[in-house]
C-alpha cells in the first residue's frame, strides 16, 4: 500500500471524523476539513491532533467551508503547499433536516443543496486541476441509500439534495477516467445511533406549516416514525463499517476499485436498485461506443 495524501470534507463528526481517524490510522496523510476550527470546532481540531500525536499518525485539521469558495481554495492550496499534491478527494460534508416538506422554504432546500451538491462542486473545481495534471487520483463520494432504496417521509430536502449529489458523481466519473481519475460512490444507509445525523439534524422555518400538519391527519408523526425507523436498525449496526469501505477503496489497487459500495445494516433495498440503475447507465455508454469511460485510463 502506499501512502496517499486525502482530503476529506465535513470531518468535524459523523462519518467524516470516522473516516478521517481510520484513515490515519491505515497510514495515510490526512487532512480533515471543518468549519471555524478557532470557533466552534476547536475541540474537534484539538482532539484530533492529541489523536495524531498519540498514536504517531499523521492527521491533520485544515479550515475548509464547502459554502465559501474563498474557503475552499485556501484550504487546497494549503494541501498542495504543505504535501505538494492530493491523491484523495473524499466528499463527505452534508446536513440533514427532518419535518414536513411543504413546511421548509424555498431558501432552506436551497441551502441543502448547497451544502450537498454545490459545495461538491466548489471543492472539485479547487482540487481537480492538480489531480488531473498529476493523470491519477480518486474521488470518493458519501452519497446516500435514499438515491435509490426505501425512504420514510420528512427527509425530502435531504433525500433531494443527496439525489442530485449522486446523479453528479456518476457524471463527474465519466468525465474523469480518460484522466485517469478512478471514482467510487459510498452509499450508506440511515444510522439512528453513531452518528449526529438525526440529533444535529434542521427544522422546517414556516412553523406555522408544521402546526398545520400537527392539527391535521399527521398529528404525532414525528413521534409515531422516529422509533419505526429506529427499530429497522439493527442494533448492532456500526457507523465505522462506513469508515472501513472507504479505508478498503483508498487501499484498493488502481483499476479495481469497486464504482459504488452500499453500507446499510437496516437493508433499504438500495444495493438491488442501484445495480439496476448503475448497469443501465453503463449501458448506454456501451452504446455510444464509449466504454471506456467506465474505467479509469492508466496515464502514470
Amino acid at each position: 500500500m502506499s501512502k496517499k495524501i486525502i482530503l476529506i470534507t465535513g470531518a468535524s463528526s459523523g462519518f467524516g471524523r470516522l473516516t478521517a481517524e481510520a484513515l490515519a490510522r491505515a497510514g495515510h496523510t490526512v487532512y480533515a476539513s471543518m468549519r471555524d476550527i478557532a470557533g466552534r470546532n476547536a475541540k474537534n481540531a484539538t482532539e484530533m491532533a492529541e489523536l495524531s500525536e498519540r498514536e504517531g499518525v499523521d492527521l491533520r485539521s485544515v479550515e475548509l467551508d464547502v459554502q465559501s469558495e474563498p474557503s475552499v481554495n485556501a484550504a487546497v492550496e494549503e494541501v498542495i503547499a504543505k504535501s505538494g499534491r492530493i491523491d484523495v478527494l473524499i466528499h463527505n460534508a452534508g446536513h440533514m433536516v427532518f419535518g414536513p416538506a411543504e413546511a421548509f422554504t424555498p431558501e432552506q432546500y436551497a441551502q441543502q443543496y448547497d451544502v450537498n451538491v454545490l459545495g461538491t462542486q466548489r471543492v472539485n473545481r479547487a482540487a481537480l486541476p492538480h489531480m488531473r495534471a498529476a493523470k491519477q487520483g480518486l474521488l470518493v463520494w458519501v452519497s446516500s441509500s435514499s438515491a435509490a432504496g426505501g425512504t420514510p417521509p420528512y427527509l425530502a430536502p435531504y433525500f433531494a439534495a443527496k439525489a442530485g449529489m449522486d446523479a453528479l458523481a456518476i457524471q463527474y466519473a465519466r468525465e474523469l477516467s480518460r484522466w485517469g481519475i478512478e471514482t467510487t460512490i459510498i452509499a450508506p444507509g440511515a444510522f439512528t445511533k453513531g452518528t449526529n445525523h438525526f440529533a444535529h439534524s434542521g427544522r422546517p422555518a414556516d412553523e406555522q406549516r408544521v402546526a398545520e400538519y400537527e392539527a391535521g391527519p399527521y398529528r404525532n408523526f414525528t413521534e409515531e416514525l422516529q422509533p419505526k425507523l429506529a427499530a429497522t436498525v439493527p442494533d448492532d449496526a456500526d457507523p465505522e463499517g462506513v469508515s472501513r469501505a472507504i479505508v478498503d477503496v483508498v487501499d484498493a489497487p488502481f483499476g479495481e476499485r469497486p464504482f459504488r459500495v452500499h453500507y446499510d445494516p437496516a437493508q433499504d433495498g438500495a444495493n438491488v436498485t442501484f445495480a439496476v440503475m448503475d448497469r443501465v447507465k453503463a449501458e448506454m455508454l456501451h452504446r455510444l461506443g464509449l466504454a471506456d469511460l467506465l474505467k479509469p485510463a492508466m496515464l502514470v
